[in-house]
């Protein structure tokens, strides 16, 4: 009975000296946490998808609280999130534009050539490191492998007729799927009615023309009947100046190719 009193008691002292450095410790390396920071953090929608430009909630709740982004930074939470966080910050919101994701290709299968087919992985990034890409005659053209589709949170994209389309109920505008293209043909644009160009080929138009039936072919037509001068031919594509463009459709209507849209995905 002795030598079980001597090891409980060896025991208790052991563990009442390592509280008591725990407690130490934790005072010397205690971190004051800004009680903003915490409330700010409450109000994002936690989906860490890194659309804000920051690692995660976290960073982005850190990031508001000492100044350094805006309330309306977080493109998910949208304009009440933004409100409520400029109210625990004691500023402006400022306005959120809801933008959605869109794919500047309209190269589907029954349009676009094919030079070879693909067998490699179902990967976009692993099939831009092959020659020939995914098989498609146009350099620029969608490689409808679902690269984006496989990395969107919520499901929005999708590959149609080996071209990925976007469903805007269901967009975040959280950039994965532009940060994961190896083409650089998905971009954001404003949810509204504004247009996009569903093209990224700088080829001239004969050229285009010979690699895919729905490629942009430069020939001026948006730009004639543009009444806001909102839509120019540059370097063989059409490009949208959104400082102007109200979306009327005028150049939606008129394009002889049809591969301007509104923001609206295919």
């Amino acid at each position: 009975m002795v030598e079980i009193g001597i090891a409980a008691a060896v025991v208790g002292g052991v563990g009442l000296v390592i509280g008591l450095l725990l407690g130490l410790a934790g005072r010397a390396f205690h971190v004051e946490v800004d009680e903003r920071e915490v409330a700010v953090r409450e109000l994002l929608p936690g989906s860490n998808c890194g659309g804000c430009g920051y690692a995660g909630c976290d960073s982005l709740a850190e990031a508001i609280a000492k100044g350094e982004a805006k309330p309306n930074t977080c493109p998910v939470g949208g304009q009440d999130t933004a409100h409520a966080i400029a109210a625990v910050m004691g500023v402006e919101a400022g306005d959120v534009v809801q933008e959605v994701a869109f794919v500047h290709c309209s190269g589907t299968c029954d349009k676009v050539k094919f030079e070879a087919n693909y067998y490699g992985i179902k990967d976009c990034r692993q099939a831009a490191l092959a020659p020939g890409y995914a098989g498609k005659a146009c350099p620029t053209a969608c490689f409808g492998l679902g690269t984006c589709a496989a990395v969107c949170p919520t499901g929005a994209i999708r590959v149609k007729d080996g071209v990925a389309a976007v469903d805007r109920e269901k967009c975040i505008h959280c950039g994965a799927c532009v940060n994961s293209c190896p083409q650089r043909i998905i971009t954001m644009r404003p949810k509204n009615g504004q247009v996009a160009v569903a093209c990224s080929s700088h080829k001239a138009g004969k050229a285009v023309k010979a690699v895919c039936d729905a490629g942009c072919i430069a020939c001026g037509i948006c730009q004639k009947v543009c009444p806001h001068d909102a839509i120019h031919v540059v370097d063989n594509l059409a490009v949208v100046d959104y400082e102007k463009c109200t979306g009327c459709g005028a150049c939606v209507a008129k394009c002889p190719v049809k591969v301007i849209h509104t923001t609206i995905n295919r």
